[in-house]
């Protein structure tokens, strides 16, 4: 166990709503929280809503994990009164617990965080920015509440430089208050591993992204449906779940496209192998840990220009203007019919992340600002 030469840092808790879905945020906390817990720094998880799979590997690596009991306000009246004692929950908790960073993950995480740190007397609270925008899109009141908690946030932490500009623009934060840090992959992620069998004789496509309308898999379909009729069928492989399946296989079916519905899956890396391209259609994206971990299996890769897309792929993947099946259609093709490329730009892909996103750094980076930042508290 790699233990921490700084000793002023002692405890830190990490916050977010939940840990039940396999997403990215949810994937960057697990590892995050073991990679600090491996250097001495004691870590504790609070999970306001419920958890997960993630809690599995959290509790063997020595890390606890508290559940708070929020529930959605649709619930009325009984949410109200749960909700509040919840909140009086969590301020007792970091009473008992005392860590001197609480670090809060995801807009609910970041809402609720800060004022319970704030009337804990916690020194250091910092909050992350993961996504740009586009959900408080015409929503001031989102907007306000989460000013109001970045004013009493000592430092926000985006995983992108594009979620940093958008954080600047739209809540008007100083740059100061400001850090860009990638997110991490752990060495296995860069593993070979044996392909997987699917059963076809087309191109594979895959996919991995939960099935969010914001993922745009529906300009995926559409690609592919164009892709069939100019005679370059592929077959398509989604591997995650959501609320946009049964709309999806009905498209699937309508538009008589070959796509394989595999649902939530954990053992992505040989359908890694498996894949001829990797493509990421959505709409609006942070930093998205599917690129990255096709980035270490130095697969091709296409994916819209969006977010931290082309912090991550610029000259080493095919970058395509979001919501345009056919400019989908066309970089999928150019891969297809230009191997030497393909196989270039996942090498390129594979030897930047190896350098750039490693989980080992992105640890080091969390701990060397909150050693900063409560020095200058110290200082102050």
């Amino acid at each position: 166990m790699a233990v921490s030469d700084r000793s002023g840092l002692r405890r830190v808790v990490l916050l977010i709503p939940q840990l039940a879905p396999l997403g990215g945020t949810e994937v960057q906390i697990s590892l995050l929280a073991r990679e600090l817990r491996a250097r001495n720094i004691d870590t504790k998880v609070i999970v306001l809503r419920r958890g997960g799979r993630h809690t599995e590997t959290l509790r063997p690596a020595g890390i606890e994990v508290c559940h708070l009991g929020f529930v959605p306000i649709s619930l009325g009246p009984l949410a109200l009164a749960r909700n509040l004692y919840a909140c009086v929950s969590l301020l007792r908790l970091l009473r008992r617990l005392k860590p001197q960073v609480l670090h809060a993950f995801l807009y609910f995480g970041y809402v609720v965080g800060p004022p319970a740190a704030r009337l804990a007397r916690v020194p250091i609270v910092v909050a992350g920015r993961r996504s740009q925008s586009f959900f408080k899109k015409n929503r001031r009141w989102v907007l306000a509440l989460e000013r109001a908690a970045t004013r009493i946030t000592d430092h926000v932490i985006a995983n992108a430089v594009a979620v940093a500009e958008d954080a600047r623009a739209v809540e008007r934060m100083p740059a100061h208050k400001l850090s860009v840090i990638y997110n991490g992959l752990p060495e296995p992620a860069f593993d070979p591993a044996k392909p997987e069998n699917i059963d076809t004789s087309l191109p594979v496509v895959l996919c991995v992204a939960n099935l969010l309308r914001v993922k745009g898999h529906r300009f995926l379909i559409e690609a592919a449906a164009m892709l069939s009729r100019q005679g370059r069928a592929c077959t398509v492989v989604l591997i995650g779940e959501g609320p946009e399946r049964s709309h999806l296989q009905t498209q699937a079916t309508a538009l008589g496209v070959d796509v394989r519905f595999l649902g939530f899956r954990t053992d992505t890396a040989g359908f890694l192998a498996r894949a001829d391209i990797v493509v990421l259609p959505s709409l609006s994206e942070g930093l998205s840990n599917a690129v990255m971990e096709a980035m270490a299996a130095g697969r091709p890769i296409v994916a819209t220009s969006v977010g931290g897309m082309p912090e991550l792929l610029e000259d080493r993947g095919i970058l395509i203007p979001a919501s345009s099946p056919s400019a989908l259609a066309e970089g999928i093709v150019r891969l297809l019919d230009d191997p030497e490329l393909a196989t270039a730009l996942g090498a390129a892909a594979r030897a930047w992340a190896r350098k750039n996103l490693d989980v080992a750094v992105m640890a080091e980076q969390h701990i060397n600002l909150y050693h900063r930042l409560l020095e200058a508290r110290c200082a102050g």
